[in-house]
């Protein structure tokens, strides 16, 4: 079941790009279409909320530490808990409990095994930046990063159920491709690499950190042929499904897309 939210026009969706909206219209259009244009999102619940949860927290974390305020972790749980209950949610019978039990071990696994020093001054922390491109027939990029680490080294924090690979740079290549761009339109320097610090939802959660270099000319080229096509697909409005056993298996329009003609 899906919840109906604001649509875009095409002319919108031409009018600027993010990392999300270049992965899922190359992913698979159809799926784009339904997200984008006709603006509909998963129901919520409880499970899918989690990563926001801890996404939430960890941006607390983060701006207390850039503005060099001590926050407790008495603090950050409540944090938690006024984010869930924002969340409008008609919580099943001790599923609240559950979900906020398994958000604040995941939130207590990264403060406990976080590698970014006590001491350590960030460089920003979520930093809404944009890239215009239209001078090189593109479009404005836009994107949010989590932190900026000294050097210039960009951070995004994620949750996961399974345990990340050494395909996972390349698996978010789009995404770190266009948080290299907009550091270097808004700095004028290049970024030192980046880091994805993802923490898995297991029994006994873990923090993995998977690292990656800085972008180079030949992955920008690439976002830049990527953004290309989704410009290119969006104009002419190719919003056609692209079946394939992972990105199906937990589509969440599934259903809508098996009665697309």
């Amino acid at each position: 079941m899906n919840a109906q939210t604001k649509g875009r026009s095409v002319d919108e969706l031409l009018r600027s790009t993010s990392a999300s909206r270049i992965s899922t219209f190359l992913n698979c259009r159809l799926k784009f279409f339904y997200q984008y244009v006709e603006g509909r999102s998963a129901e919520k619940s409880g499970a899918r909320l989690i990563g926001s949860g801890v996404h939430e927290v960890l941006r607390k974390w983060n701006l207390a530490r850039w503005r060099k305020q001590a926050i407790t972790n008495d603090a950050l749980k409540h944090e938690l808990g006024r984010f869930l209950d924002g969340t409008g949610i008609k919580w099943q019978p001790d599923e609240r409990q559950q979900q906020e039990s398994q958000a604040w071990s995941l939130i207590n696994t990264y403060l406990s095994q976080t590698p970014i020093p006590p001491n350590e001054s960030a460089e920003g922390v979520e930093v809404s930046v944009e890239a215009d491109l239209t001078s090189i027939g593109l479009t404005r990029v836009v994107g949010i990063l989590d932190l900026v680490r000294p050097g210039g080294r960009i951070v995004d924090f994620k949750t996961a159920a399974t345990t990340p690979n050494d395909k996972a740079a390349h698996l978010h290549e789009i995404q770190l491709s266009v948080y290299g761009v907009l550091y270097r339109e808004a700095t004028g320097k290049q970024e030192s690499g980046f880091e994805l610090h993802t923490l898995v939802k297991l029994k006994a959660p873990k923090l993995v950190v998977v690292s990656a270099p800085q972008m180079t000319e030949q992955k920008r080229t690439r976002l830049f042929k990527q953004i290309e096509s989704y410009l290119n697909g969006v104009q002419r409005q190719d919003f056609v499904p692209s079946p394939s056993p992972m990105s199906c298996a937990c589509c969440e329009f599934y259903e809508q897309c098996r009665k697309w003609h």
